[in-house]
């Protein structure tokens, strides 16, 4: 049987999601996991395949790996056991033979939380709109010989529990797209550069792409492969260890207050 899993991780730990010989990747943890299972000895065999590649450092919720296996009931009830506790499925759903998650993947939606909230959210918004549709993203991505045109099917700009975000779907993208937007649009918010830069930059060639922001706050939001999963809960190592982080990110803010507290000693 073939099953498609949609797949959740925080990117901290990881050298990106493709396999590498000699890093720590999230395909590299999960076909290690399958094989602890004995749900497959050959990923290769098992048509072992992810939707798409994302960068050290950048988060998911909504990849999707799909294989074949002869134990799909252990596959179902077993991979969040022996999957790390960054990485976890959050859904399962039974596929065709022939389903490939990047060839049958109709749209994918990436998230971008800015670290801090810029001063101009409207322009930023107001901007985005110029990369709705076709365009060519030469500035704004790492071509490497890859066609540099881009269909964005919806982009928007909105706050979420005090953190400003980009949400951006397109048919595919390129490696480095959606950051270096993100620091283009963010470079609108705070005032460093106008509201027609955006369209500026897609309709002419710079002498630079525009830089990515950073990897941490990235998400792969969701894959969309015209399939519906099932729920699957959380193992209980994986929710501990995002209370963990929650915990030391809380306790990382405070001591910096505290030692922000010295500029004020007399």
């Amino acid at each position: 049987m073939r099953l498609a899993f949609r797949v959740s991780y925080i990117g901290t730990r990881f050298f990106g999601s493709q396999m590498q010989a000699a890093q720590r990747t999230v395909e590299g943890e999960f076909v290690a996991a399958c094989r602890r299972l004995d749900l497959f000895s050959d990923f290769r065999e098992a048509g072992f395949l992810s939707s798409g590649r994302t960068d050290r450092g950048v988060h998911a919720r909504g990849q999707v790996i799909a294989f074949s296996t002869e134990c799909p009931d252990r596959a179902k009830t077993a991979l969040n056991i022996q999957l790390p506790p960054d990485c976890w499925c959050n859904g399962f759903a039974d596929v065709p033979p022939e389903f490939h998650p990047r060839y049958d993947g109709r749209s994918r939606t990436y998230r971008y939380y800015f670290s801090t909230p810029p001063a101009d959210m409207g322009a930023m918004a107001r901007s985005a709109r110029d990369f709705l549709g076709n365009h060519n993203f030469t500035n704004f991505a790492r071509i490497h010989g890859k066609n540099p045109t881009r269909t964005i099917l919806a982009v928007t700009v909105g706050e979420e529990s005090g953190f400003a975000f980009l949400e951006v779907t397109a048919d595919s993208f390129l490696w480095h797209q959606v950051r270096s937007m993100a620091t283009a649009l963010w470079r609108i918010g705070v005032g460093e550069a106008d509201e027609g830069s955006v369209a500026t930059l897609l309709e002419q060639e710079a002498d630079h792409m525009v830089p990515p922001a950073p990897a941490e706050g990235l998400v792969l939001w969701d894959t969309d492969c015209g399939i519906v999963f099932t729920p699957m809960d959380i193992d209980h190592r994986s929710a501990s260890y995002l209370d963990y982080l929650r915990h030391h990110h809380a306790l990382m803010e405070r001591v910096c207050g505290v030692l922000g507290e010295e500029r004020n000693l007399p």
